[in-house]
């Protein structure tokens, strides 16, 4: 994809039930939807359903606030298992910051990059937290953790070769909110 992605951490495999609720989610929030594979989904979601308010966010250039996204489930049983293994496969830091190891992963992947993209992803992710549950993992770009830090919702910070910061829906609220808001690509 040509723009940022976020990731949601889970804690346990997802249930059939919330499996519905998700691709119920995805359905209800796009103009275009296509299921690729159980929890595996091609869609366009116009920006005002995320509650972002499209005049403002687009520029001139733009024709509509329709934004593409890959948004997908990932390990054991459901799919990318290789892709998952080897993303989680050295993270003791972030494991310890969230107190649990993955089982599976969500990636929210914008299609496009320009500003209305990284905060239309952060929302689109944090919808997706609304049903699902799990912790948002987020890489940060040079200075943004000082930033981040006192957002509501932060659970930590982990410093690897690549700064992250794990948190919860309502923090990716928040940090949509913060001056020169940008998502890592």
């Amino acid at each position: 994809m040509a723009g940022p992605t976020l990731v949601i951490e889970l804690a346990e495999p997802v249930t059939s039930a919330a499996l519905a609720e998700f691709s119920a989610l995805m359905r209800g929030l796009s103009t275009h939807f296509e299921q690729r594979r159980l929890g595996y989904f091609d869609v366009n979601v116009p920006v005002e359903r995320l509650g972002m308010d499209a005049a403002t966010a687009l520029d001139a250039r733009e024709v509509d606030g329709r934004r593409p996204f890959l948004v997908y489930l990932m390990g054991p049983g459901v799919g990318d298992e290789s892709i998952f293994e080897a993303e989680h496969a050295d993270e003791p830091e972030v494991e310890a910051v969230l107190g649990f190891k993955p089982t599976h992963a969500v990636n929210v992947s914008a299609g496009c990059n320009r500003g209305i993209d990284h905060t239309a992803t952060a929302l689109l992710t944090a919808a997706v937290v609304d049903v699902l549950g799990g912790v948002v993992k987020a890489e940060l770009l040079k200075g943004q953790g000082a930033v981040v830090a006192g957002l509501p919702g932060v659970l930590g910070l982990a410093d690897e070769e690549c700064p992250m910061v794990l948190g919860t829906a309502d923090f990716l609220r928040a940090w949509v909110d913060q001056p020169g808001f940008r998502l890592v690509k």
